[in-house]
């Protein structure tokens, strides 16, 4: 039987998470923290997103902890805030992955950069930019860790062609599966395919964080 308990994330904001337990007859040593979308346009850690996702890397033996951003802060205090919840999990467990849906997407591929320690970081519908500094298309070449991203083809809500763009242009560079591209026919919101793109991220974040034991 699943397990969840409420979480309050240190780090001098009021970032309140969920921690998703693997199952109750099991001691997980991994762990994805998994980052909503915009807090103003009614993002949170209840997302049917994030959720999904977070059963189907439970059902591989990993933890979820979806988090609340703290009060609005023009993306600098909600980098902090995913920040501090990677921090969180390396304290509790021996790998961490990283996921995040439109405005989270951006967040947890800028929050990846320049990190050898996370087993994988996967995007779906990731925003371009929120601000200067947390601008997740200038991020992308300093991301050390396996990266995924899924996207619709019908998507006009967000600006994903650039961050994809960007993404495919590093992928010469780099060895087989560095990087991987998902193309979906699906508008922002994925209806009707939630639990089909829970599954495809999280069976990616799992094998990433099975391939990293030694980590």
């Amino acid at each position: 039987m699943t397990d969840s308990k409420t979480v309050l994330v240190p780090g001098g904001r009021d970032v309140r998470a969920t921690l998703d337990r693997a199952g109750d007859d099991t001691l997980p040593t991994a762990c994805v923290v998994a980052c909503p979308p915009h807090p103003q346009h009614g993002g949170h850690r209840g997302d049917q997103r994030l959720e999904a996702v977070s059963a189907a890397i439970r059902d591989r033996g990993v933890d979820c902890l979806r988090f609340d951003y703290g009060d609005w802060d023009e993306g600098y205090g909600e980098r902090a805030d995913a920040d501090n919840a990677l921090a969180w999990a390396f304290d509790r467990y021996e790998r961490v992955g990283l996921f995040g849906y439109s405005f989270g997407g951006c967040l947890a591929l800028v929050a990846a950069a320049g990190r050898e320690d996370l087993s994988g970081v996967a995007a779906l519908a990731p925003a371009p930019q929120i601000n200067p500094d947390v601008d997740a298309v200038a991020a992308l070449a300093d991301v050390a860790c396996p990266v995924r991203i899924v996207y619709g083809t019908r998507d006009t809500t967000t600006d994903w062609e650039s961050v994809v763009e960007r993404a495919r242009g590093l992928k010469t560079g780099r060895p087989s599966g560095a990087i991987t591209l998902t193309e979906v026919s699906a508008d922002h919101f994925f209806i009707g395919q939630t639990d089909a793109i829970g599954e495809t991220i999280g069976e990616w974040l799992g094998e990433r964080i099975r391939s990293s034991r030694q980590c």
